[in-house]
């Protein structure tokens, strides 16, 4: 197993199977010229991703970068998915980022002195 186990979650092989399926139906599609198994195909990998974010945000997915070994298995839960990741691009687009601490001193205006 690799040190990042890139893509060995819930999330990541319900998504894969579901597009999968979906470009099955693409190529079925293409070989039958057929507009409709084209178009059910292209929903069908659309619908893929959705539901592999959708998964991600439930907890499902991982965080990007390694992980600890204690989560590697398939059916480990990410707790840290409800506040998001902080590189996450899935977590961005849901506005699930977590900010930096604000500053603690305001910034000081300065004035400029004008000459008499």
């Amino acid at each position: 197993m690799s040190l990042h186990d890139e893509g060995h979650t819930v999330a990541g092989w319900t998504g894969t199977a579901i597009a999968t399926a979906g470009c099955g139906l693409l190529g079925w599609g293409v070989c039958a010229v057929s507009v409709p198994a084209l178009v059910a195909g292209l929903a069908v990998c659309a619908v893929s991703v959705l539901v592999t974010w959708s998964l991600h945000l439930a907890g499902w997915g991982k965080p990007p970068g390694p992980r600890p070994r204690s989560q590697w298995p398939l059916g480990v839960r990410d707790t840290t998915a409800r506040d998001g990741h902080p590189t996450c691009v899935s977590c961005r687009l849901a506005a699930r980022t977590r900010h930096p601490a604000p500053l603690t001193e305001a910034p000081q205006p300065t004035t400029a002195k004008t000459p008499a």
